[in-house]
């Protein structure tokens, strides 16, 4: 008997499940029955080789590897998404169009900024903003469904063009009443048995700051992980433990966030770049749009203070972030 294949109706049973969590509203969904759907379903775990879900009573719930192989079907998703759109624009013959990328810290920031900028010179040009963490946003760039992306690098970026803006170092976080926070200056040795708050495990930022403790002969006591800045910081201040961390995310939450902010060595250096979709020409309109964008990073990164070369913060900056004493 041949192999059963994976089949689009597969891969909808299952999204319409993770969906609504019930097999019944499923059916309700697709227009089927039932048992149809529960047989698509066991047809792809045997076919995948995965528990897709946990079933308790009427509801389920995707496993771990049920959430793992979602994200990958989301992410194929986006490819059939962004073929809709272009046919719905050459049916319009409609307005140009941008697709730009950033992960989550610099979207609502540095990025809408950029494109209020280029839109006050380009007000015919439809700009569209998705926010992703780095492998999703370098997935967009290389199937081509975002043009440009505005990014924050530890190491290279694959299937992508790149143009560097500006490099800075990664800065220690910690609590402001911590007693790291007396030094002027942070190194792995001063974080031996400290508890500390990791980015997620298979990040670039935590296989970097691994390494770097690592060649130092300190072993990490990761207490907790987080892949977001905000939430990094958010444990820091609660007092989960001390970070290492860009120095952009760093400052901004310490607007709202109880930490401490120390430059740390040796340095950790993260990448300000703008990455564009490989052997892709830019036209007119995407040069325009680098142009604005790499503007509005350097004026944002202008105003911090360079923790690798103790270059100091303005006072009422200074004291904002608890300067030590």
């Amino acid at each position: 008997m041949a192999e059963r294949r994976m089949t689009f109706r597969h891969i909808e049973a299952f999204r319409a499940v993770v969906a609504t969590g019930s097999m019944t509203e499923a059916s309700r969904r697709l227009h089927t029955s039932q048992p149809q759907v529960s047989r698509l379903i066991a047809q792809l775990e045997a076919i995948t080789g995965l528990p897709l879900f946990d079933r308790s009573g009427s509801r389920v719930v995707p496993s771990l590897d049920g959430t793992r192989f979602h994200a990958e079907v989301e992410r194929a998703f986006v490819g059939l998404t962004s073929l809709e759109s272009a046919a719905a624009r050459i049916r319009a013959f409609g307005a140009e169009r941008l697709r730009v990328a950033a992960m989550p810290r610099l979207a609502g920031g540095l990025l809408a900024r950029a494109v209020v900028r280029f839109r006050a010179a380009h007000p015919d040009v439809i700009v569209a903003i998705h926010s992703g963490d780095d492998e999703t946003v370098n997935h967009w760039l290389a199937t081509g469904f975002c043009d440009a992306a505005l990014t924050m690098l530890y190491g290279d970026a694959p299937d992508a063009h790149r143009e560097h803006v500006e490099t800075r170092a990664c800065v220690a976080v910690l609590p402001q009443d911590h007693p790291l926070a007396a030094q002027a200056l942070l190194t792995p040795a001063d974080f031996y048995g400290v508890p500390f708050v990791a980015s997620s495990l298979g990040s670039a930022l935590r296989t970097r700051t691994e390494a770097i403790f690592a060649a130092a002969g300190i072993t990490l006591t990761i207490t907790a992980e987080a892949g977001l800045g905000a939430s990094i910081c958010t444990l820091v201040s609660a007092g989960l433990g001390v970070s290492v961390m860009n120095p952009l995310a760093a400052y901004e939450e310490a607007k709202i966030s109880p930490i401490a902010i120390r430059p740390f060595a040796p340095a950790l250096p993260v990448h300000f770049a703008l990455l564009f979709p490989p052997d892709h020409a830019r036209g007119r309109l995407m040069r325009a749009f680098g142009a604005c964008a790499r503007a509005v990073l350097l004026e944002e990164l202008a105003q911090l203070p360079d923790a690798a070369i103790g270059r100091p913060a303005p006072p009422s900056q200074a004291a904002r972030f608890s300067a030590p004493a």
